[in-house]
């Protein structure tokens, strides 16, 4: 921020209100009435909330700045910018010289003296003349961003004034994550989504402060993923689906711009190349991976189990080690996820053999294995992660093998299970988990995992039923919102009457991005005034 008028206002400001410096300036009466910092529109719900029963008047004379030199702030600014035009068509400038008539603004500022200096961690401070955001890290100051969307109401208020104003209410936010990881999972093998569908889930994600977006990106349907030294694998292995689509698959350039785009948001992407079970579309593409003894054909069912690899081939490791080299190249995250669930016909001991020797290539490119909880039945490292959906034995085994533990219960926590008997999408196998049923848990406590052990939550959708992004989101939401305030507000925070009213008001959001969520029943639905052709992507 080049701005030496600014710098003098943040004197002025001492970083906590905004007041102008130049005592002869009138500044504009527009009677805003009290507004109380509610906490009807905040999903997931902050650590702590004081209000002051005020506003600060958003309006055509606001401007935004950041902190200077401190990387990803500037960017974060545009960022609310961008999104503050979507919601309410003001054009709010970033870190200008000279603002017209400015007469609240908006710093986005890095500190070190906040309360919580934890990575995500974030004060948010509104007066009625000023919002102060403050983080030790571009991460918190962009999970701080998110509350401060949600805040900000939906219509402009009546005033005396000739401009629409939006009144964000005033007072104090104190906020920090429970867990560190906060994720959701895209099955794009069973069915694939194009890079637009993928992005708008992303953007949905981190509204709600997700922090890992998990794709599922091989199955026994088909390979979504290019791996140039095996092109044969997209070629043949991605040229189908369920349903017998002609399927499709990211190039390496597009999964790139996913990880780009997603990393913007400060989501991490997790691959999943899943093996040695559902790994038909592989083995049709080059037979020689085939371990199950039968010829191998294109598949565009939905039954599991019946794929294999040869384990005992070092041809299959050479392939794994050349996959796992190209993915993880154009993934810089620290994971990289090798399924390893459901390999019903692969022998016992050629399982945990297989295990075994593909974490050694993980660990060999620099990433952190993560597997299905199956995976902990081998000699694995304490440091790779089970990943637990179905096994309550296999839990109690990674925690006894020191490792950390996703929690993705199947029972709870399948986005792809159906909300009840009449549900378009979805399957009930391991449960009908209705909108009430996804949020009422405690992850902390679930099958006595002990906390200590649990690295976070992570919501998992399967796309055996679901074709396109519509149908995705009939599944994700509204049970995905749940599952951020599950992740990351403290239990004591976390309460179905206050949720449901909550959620009620997430409607005008999701309505403004077009997401074509689950009406359920239990919650009264805020009414939007947006209809579809009056839509304004967010």
């Amino acid at each position: 921020m080049k701005s030496n008028l600014f710098k003098s206002l943040l004197i002025c400001l001492g970083l906590v209100a905004f007041l102008s410096c130049e005592a002869e300036k009138k500044k504009r009466v527009l009677n805003l009435p009290k507004s109380n910092l509610a906490m009807e529109n905040m999903i997931p719900m902050p650590k702590k909330v004081v209000a002051t029963e005020n506003a600060f008047a958003l309006d055509q004379f606001t401007a935004i700045y950041t902190s200077e030199n401190a990387d990803g702030f500037q960017e974060i600014g545009q960022f609310l910018a961008k999104k503050l035009k979507g919601k309410t068509g003001l054009d709010i400038p970033v870190n200008v010289d000279e603002v017209p008539n400015m007469e609240g603004v908006i710093y986005i500022g890095q500190s070190d003296s906040l309360e919580l200096k934890a990575p995500e961690a974030y004060q948010l401070y509104v007066t009625p003349d000023s919002v102060i955001l403050n983080s030790n890290t571009a991460e918190g100051a962009f999970r701080g961003v998110q509350t401060l969307r949600q805040i900000i109401p939906e219509t402009s208020l009546d005033t005396v004034a000739e401009y629409k104003v939006w009144p964000i209410p005033t007072g104090k936010i104190i906020d920090n994550p429970v867990f560190e990881y906060r994720g959701s999972m895209l099955d794009v093998a069973r069915h694939f989504f194009s890079v637009e569908d993928v992005k708008k889930y992303i953007d949905l994600l981190a509204y709600y402060k997700y922090n890992v977006l998990h794709l599922h990106l091989t199955d026994d349907q088909g390979w979504r993923i290019e791996i140039k030294s095996w092109p044969k694998l997209t070629e043949i292995g991605g040229s189908t689906e369920v349903g017998g689509e002609s399927g499709g698959f990211f190039t390496q350039e597009e999964y790139t711009d996913i990880v780009n785009y997603a990393a913007e948001r400060y989501i991490t992407i997790i691959p999943e190349v899943d093996m040695p079970g559902h790994t038909n579309a592989a083995s049709v593409s080059y037979p020689f991976l085939n371990g199950n003894g039968k010829k191998v054909e294109l598949y565009e069912g939905t039954q599991v189990g019946f794929s294999t690899f040869d384990t005992r081939k070092d041809s299959v490791y050479a392939f794994i080690d050349d996959v796992v080299r190209e993915i993880s190249a154009i993934t810089p995250g620290p994971y990289f996820h090798i399924g390893g669930d459901e390999s019903h016909v692969t022998k016992k001991e050629d399982y945990i053999y297989f295990v075994e020797r593909v974490e050694k290539i993980v660990k060999k490119y620099g990433k952190r294995m993560i597997g299905w909880d199956e995976i902990v039945t081998a000699d694995v490292d304490s440091e790779s992660i089970a990943q637990f959906w179905a096994s309550k034995e296999n839990a109690d085994l990674a925690v006894k093998k020191g490792m950390k533990i996703i929690m993705s219960p199947a029972k709870k926590a399948y986005l792809d299970m159906q909300y009840d008997s009449l549900s378009k999408h979805g399957l009930h196998w391991a449960a009908y988990i209705p909108t009430d049923s996804a949020y009422i848990w405690t992850p902390e406590e679930y099958e006595g995992i002990p906390v200590e052990n649990i690295l976070g939550i992570e919501a998992p959708l399967w796309s055996e039923t679901v074709s396109n992004i519509d149908e995705v989101e009939y599944l994700a939401f509204p049970r995905a919102i749940g599952y951020s305030e599950l992740s990351w507000s403290t239990p004591e925070n976390r309460d179905w009457e206050s949720y449901k009213v909550r959620l009620a008001n997430q409607a005008p959001f999701l309505d403004r991005m077009d997401v074509k969520y689950y009406p359920s029943p239990l919650i009264d639905w805020k009414k939007s005034k947006y209809t579809y052709k009056e839509i304004k992507k967010d």
